[in-house]
């Protein structure tokens, strides 16, 4: 399906002016006509007058108001005939109707929002959004703006195996009318489905954390990418599986985040216990090290300055003294020793 852009129909206005100067010709026809209904011309004036009247709303069917970043798919007895784009005041076949399959679908996401409350709307409003359209073509409207869609959270698997909780934000537009609309069934929908498949497909790629042994690129090479770490590579891998998915629905994926990410409520308490034990080796590690560098800091300082001469089993004994101090867990007590040395 090709799109066709109307761009020739912004007469709107003018049909608007002239349709409305017969109409108030053809009331004064009748009038005169009545007056003049013994005259010759009388009753043919006071006959086409009537007649006028009425069909002469007829072509207030064909006229169509669109605000900036709007587009209306018109087909004319099932048969497409082009799309209307960009603010004006536009006038075209009476008998075309406005197709969206989507208008009365509702997502999380900006500019759609199911409004259940319906304030009373005033003569101008009516006229604008119903001005000759027997359908009401303000519901057939397609938004052309950025749109946010926020997809629900999902429960998927990574690599490992472990549940993880993701949730996405999608930035996208309509780029292309006649795709959207026939092309596919509902295209807000499909939009939805295919966030969904495509974060399953990536996510499961991917670890949580840094795992060894675990190649996330398909090169054969194992490498440090995770969920948690990196995210920016994971958001553009989801963004472009979209994009590929969408591309026949005239879709535009301009963006994706990642907007909420997290271990499974059934082994999130799990992992935390996991990550706490693995930050408390690490700590202990460097503790360790530290310790053993300021012992044997404090040997090679004692024998430079020949302060006192240790034997083997004093230096073991000043080691561990040492040591069980600078890594225990807390402060010491010192032991004053008013004896001998030995």
């Amino acid at each position: 399906m090709t799109e066709k852009i109307l761009s020739n129909k912004q007469n709107g206005m003018l049909v608007l002016i002239l349709t409305t100067l017969l109409y108030l010709a053809a009331i004064a026809g009748c009038i005169f006509g009545g007056v003049m209904i013994g005259d010759g011309y009388g009753p043919a004036l006071l006959i086409i007058s009537i007649v006028w009247l009425c069909i002469g709303w007829f072509p207030y069917c064909g006229l169509r108001v669109l605000k900036p970043q709007e587009a209306l798919v018109l087909t004319l007895f099932g048969r497409y005939v082009g799309s209307l784009k960009g603010e004006g005041f536009y006038f075209v076949n009476p008998f075309c109707t406005s197709v969206n399959p989507a208008a009365n679908t509702r997502l999380n996401q900006s500019g759609d929002v199911d409004r259940t409350e319906k304030k009373p709307q005033s003569f101008s409003m009516a006229f604008n959004m119903n001005l000759g359209n027997a359908e009401s073509t303000g519901g057939k409207k397609i938004s052309l703006k950025i749109m946010t869609l926020n997809n629900n959270r999902q429960k998927i698997n990574d690599c490992l195996g472990n549940p993880v909780e993701i949730g996405i934000a999608v930035m996208w537009r309509v780029t292309d009318t006649a795709k959207a609309v026939f092309n596919v069934d509902n295209y807000k929908e499909y939009l939805s489905l295919q966030c969904d498949s495509a974060v399953r497909n990536i996510v499961r790629i991917y670890p949580y954390d840094v795992a060894p042994n675990v190649d996330t690129t398909g090169d054969g090479i194992a490498d440090e990418g995770s969920l948690r770490g990196s995210s920016e590579i994971v958001a553009e891998r989801i963004k472009n599986e979209i994009q590929q998915k969408v591309e026949e629905a005239g879709l535009e994926v301009i963006e994706a985040r990642i907007t909420y990410l997290a271990y499974a409520p059934e082994i999130a308490a799990v992992m935390l216990q996991r990550q706490q034990a693995s930050a408390i080796v690490d700590a202990r590690k460097m503790i360790v090290d530290g310790a053993v560098g300021m012992v044997e800091m404090a040997l090679d300082r004692l024998n430079q300055n020949a302060v006192v001469e240790l034997d083997e089993e004093r230096k073991a004994a000043m080691v561990s003294n040492l040591l069980v101090v600078l890594c225990g867990n807390r402060d010491a007590q010192p032991v004053v020793n008013s004896g001998s040395l030995y």
